[in-house]
């Protein structure tokens, strides 16, 4: 294969499309936020707050919707073993956004909180915050990671140009831009990236469903032709498995900064519940042509094709199956043409993750827990250098860590288990604190590292009940060996076990201080009995000195973007009535701050 001129031209005019939007973006809104007298700081993090409904809607949508997820999605349908009813990440994800458009939207962006991590450090303090950044960096460093790591092998598929030099190009494109800024520039270009996606994955699937090549979907869904229907199924020993991964993707895809930085963006909390239902709808749609070419990868006779007779997934080239079908099933324009809306999706999904880690790190970490007194000017300066830093570290893990995606699997389960129990605590349960919410922390860490993970060679050392062991092929080595397969839904059990531990140390903690069971003295983490300490924020400021980051229970904001979509929308929730009842209804916080 030699390198293609005209695919390199398209990947060059959407690579050139994208960073002029960027920029574009970054000019038009350098003054956003001035009049209203709010920090730069927090214009990058979460804009203006007044993203209206329909770059709000894209860039939503754009939360899930990039280059894993629509490569991820056709390559479930594929493979053999588990076709469409294993391909969960389309309605997992849509749910997720419903789910937390219904019961966490709201509360979050009511209250004016900045980052995810926020209202963590106004319950449990600026340490524990600290710990929760953890799981919740992993996550956005390991993701951007995996789909940079994915960008150079789809890449490589079609032009056959450098894997490392592709990577490197794209990295450096999606820093720049959200350097440059901030959450407007990731907003805007979400909004042609999700089009160039659409359109470019649209092209391209009629010419691959009628290349002679290619049988009709509709028989290969239920009948065997060239491999095992794609339309998949379930097998009654792994159903509990299955169960365990959908809520994994609808549960544990609400608690990721990507998500509430667009939730706290939004003009109001009204606007951010309308965006999230929007969004799931948008998530639905981008996995149709997905879900259409993993069908048509699975319905080819790959012999007349010019890939060869040995089929993809017999070359281990399953979660390339995307731009194989692209390439060898479609004239060379539609195929570079798709190319292009790949790698803009990965890009969409890359800027967001390092702007989310650098926004949780600069104000969280950097901000609240060192440096309350710290200048606007220099947090903006944080923020742009751990965007390079952070940018940089996933650039390199894509380049040099063949277990990536064995990382990204496991900070997930992390996020699932630890962040998402700790998140209902402090917006719905009252009477949490701090050391309930250690325990639960160690609790889900403890049993979900327990159960192994066998993409990183990890052994479990808590072997849940219905574990088998099964003989696979590692995917770096090519050697066959022993895995041990946990059938118990053993994730779910973990968050679940998390929560009640949260709740149930707390409330143990409150009684035995509280009754003087155990001498206030011993209260270290200063969580029951020093309830306004400094470690404790208070609710109205979140920092103990200056007035550098303001946290009011109405956070009200003017919108200006999509003006003629939002007026179809009333804004009931920032009327004082709505506020008194909600605050009323499902604020934890009185619990912590009456004296």
């Amino acid at each position: 294969m030699t390198i293609h001129v005209e695919g390199l031209v398209a990947i060059a005019i959407f690579y050139l499309l994208i960073l002029v939007v960027g920029i574009w973006a970054a000019w038009k809104n350098k003054h956003s936020g001035e009049a209203e007298g709010t920090n730069r700081s927090e214009t990058i993090m979460v804009g203006g707050r007044d993203i209206g409904l329909f770059v709000g809607g894209f860039t939503m949508t754009a939360t899930w919707v990039g280059g894993g997820y629509i490569n991820g999605t056709a390559e479930y349908v594929y493979l053999p073993d588990y076709g469409l009813a294993w391909a969960q990440a389309p309605f997992g994800y849509a749910l997720s956004l419903v789910v937390g458009g219904l019961f966490f939207a709201k509360p979050m962006r009511s209250r004016g909180y900045v980052t995810m991590l926020d209202p963590f450090q106004q319950i449990y303090g600026k340490r524990m915050g600290g710990l929760l950044f953890i799981p919740a960096l992993m996550g956005e460093i390991f993701w951007s990671a995996a789909i940079l790591s994915a960008l150079g092998a789809t890449l490589s598929v079609i032009v056959d140009i450098n894997i490392k030099m592709s990577v490197v190009i794209s990295a450096l494109i999606a820093i720049f831009y959200t350097l440059v800024g901030g959450l407007y520039s990731v907003a805007y270009t979400d909004v042609v990236q999700l089009i160039c996606i659409f359109i470019g994955l649209w092209i391209s699937v009629p010419f691959a469903l009628t290349n002679p090549a290619v049988s009709d979907i509709t028989v290969t869904a239920v009948k065997q032709l060239y491999q095992s229907p794609w339309r998949g199924s379930i097998g009654k020993n792994d159903t509990w498995v299955w169960i365990d991964n959908f809520c994994l993707l609808m549960l544990g895809g609400i608690p990721w900064q990507v998500y509430f930085q667009r939730v706290l963006s939004a003009s109001s909390a009204t606007y951010a519940q309308v965006l999230s239902f929007l969004a799931a709808f948008g998530c639905l749609v981008m996995a149709v042509p997905s879900v259409l070419i993993g069908a048509i990868g699975a319905s080819t006779d790959w012999n007349q094709t010019s890939y060869g007779a040995i089929a993809p997934k017999d070359r281990d080239q399953a979660d390339m199956i995307l731009p194989i079908v692209l390439q060898h099933l479609c004239p060379p324009f539609v195929s570079f043409f798709g190319l292009g809306a790949v790698s803009a999706a990965v890009m969409s999904s890359a800027d967001s993750s390092i702007l989310s880690a650098s926004s949780m790190f600069a104000r969280n970490i950097y901000q609240l827990a060192f440096r309350q007194s710290a200048s606007d000017r220099e947090i903006v300066w944080v923020m742009r250098i751990t965007i390079f830093v952070f940018g940089g570290l996933a650039t390199v893990m894509a380049l040099v860590t063949g277990t990536v995606y064995g990382l990204w699997y496991l900070s997930s389960d992390l996020v699932y288990v630890i962040i998402f129990p700790q998140l209902i605590s402090v917006l719905f349960v009252k009477g949490t604190n701090t050391y309930g919410s250690v325990a639960a922390y160690l609790f889900g860490m403890l049993l979900r590292i327990g159960g192994g993970e066998p993409y990183l060679r990890m052994p479990p050392f808590i072997y849940y009940p219905g574990w088998t062991t099964e003989q696979r092929i590692h995917h770096m080595t090519g050697e066959m060996e022993d895995v041990v397969v946990q059938k118990f839904p053993f994730k779910t059990v973990s968050m679940l076990a998390s929560f009640l531990g949260n709740v149930a140390v707390s409330y143990l903690a409150k009684y035995l201080f509280e009754s003087g069971k155990i001498s206030h003295k011993y209260d270290f983490l200063d969580a029951v009995v020093s309830k306004h300490s400094g470690e404790i924020m208070d609710k109205t400021t979140l920092v103990t000195r200056g007035n550098n980051i303001g946290l009011s229970e109405m956070a009200p904001v003017k919108p200006r973007l999509s003006v003629t979509l939002a007026a179809a929308f009333k804004r009931r929730d920032t009327l004082a009535a709505e506020t008194v009842e909600e605050e009323d209804e499902s604020s934890p916080d009185s619990s912590h701050h009456d004296e």
